[in-house]
């Protein structure tokens, strides 16, 4: 492809192309996306109670997790390398390890900015681990509905494991205005650059993930153009999708195979959407109280009007 921008692996450029941005994406990943971290990204990390973070398992499987500290847990010594002095609880299947990739997310809900990170794991010792970076690049800020955090003593929850969704979980979807979603570029697909995981955010009013028949329906707004997550779910199918409780600090864990319905009936009756996530249920983990953090009531994000 003439012009083609490296940035972008094939299943994002094939997405850009799809959705006729392709000549307008062309050049803009060299342009926004970097190869080390830029002063104010190397602050903003360092000023947040809590990291997003998207692994992959030794099967393969995505997931998107969280971790918890006093601001300044996560630093960034120098701006190609980000260091986090945390690590996930027993259960939390965060996959840690010298030379996994990781996507990275710092998100500050009540200022609605959010940066992304992807990189790759230089050092894990007894306190935390260090990522070396790949990509960094700032986020679009719609649907983050606004909340603040404050800390709360954290509680060694016991990790509770399904092959379906129980009640509970039902509920937790079905409430949620929010979640996190890891997807991976698999290796081996000859690209220049090395993409691996990745994690973004997802936000919408309760009730917009729809559960029905042990499976997931989620509707997918209009962004950045730049279809990360799309990108690897061309190409992957194998998602993970986390749900924090705001009010108990539960961490709700789906591992889902997806499908992306492009249109139809299905699609327009959903306002706002532009496609629809079809995600079928491979196993479910839940964290109860395991995150250390609480957050008040939400002001609704003023991009969600009309969905």
């Amino acid at each position: 492809m003439s012009g083609t921008d490296d940035s972008f692996h094939r299943g994002e450029r094939a997405l850009h192309e799809r959705m006729g941005v392709g000549a307008r994406m062309a050049g803009v990943g060299r342009i926004a996306i970097r190869d080390f971290m830029p002063d104010q990204h190397r602050e903003f990390f360092a000023q947040l109670p809590f990291l997003v973070v998207g692994s992959v398992d030794g099967e393969g499987q995505p997931w998107a997790s969280v971790l918890a500290g006093p601001p300044g847990f996560v630093s960034a010594p120098e701006s190609r390398l980000l260091e986090v002095r945390a690590l996930p609880m027993a259960g939390d299947p965060l996959a840690l390890a010298v030379g996994r990739q990781l996507g990275l997310l710092g998100i500050e809900p009540h200022t609605r900015r959010r940066n992304r990170m992807n990189g790759t794991v230089e050092s894990v010792s007894a306190v935390g681990f260090s990522v070396r970076v790949q990509q960094s690049f700032g986020n679009c800020p719609k649907y983050i509905q606004a909340r603040k955090p404050e800390f709360v003593p954290r509680v060694a929850g016991v990790a509770s494991r399904f092959s379906v969704l129980d009640a509970d979980a039902v509920r937790a979807l079905r409430s949620a205005d929010t979640f996190f979603i890891a997807s991976a570029y698999p290796a081996g697909e000859g690209d220049s650059r090395a993409h691996g995981a990745d994690v973004s955010h997802r936000g919408g009013n309760p009730g917009f993930i729809r559960v029905e028949d042990g499976m997931l329906r989620i509707p997918d707004y209009v962004g950045n153009n730049y279809f990360n997550t799309l990108g690897n779910l061309a190409v992957n199918p194998r998602s993970g999708v986390l749900v924090v409780d705001f009010a108990s600090g539960d961490l709700l864990f789906v591992a889902v195979t997806v499908e992306i319905l492009w249109s139809g009936a299905e699609v327009d009756a959903v306002p706002g959407a532009k496609r629809l996530l079809v995600m079928r249920v491979a196993g479910v983990i839940r964290l109860a109280g395991a995150l250390g953090l609480r957050w008040g009531e939400a002001e609704v994000s003023p991009f969600l009007a009309g969905t």
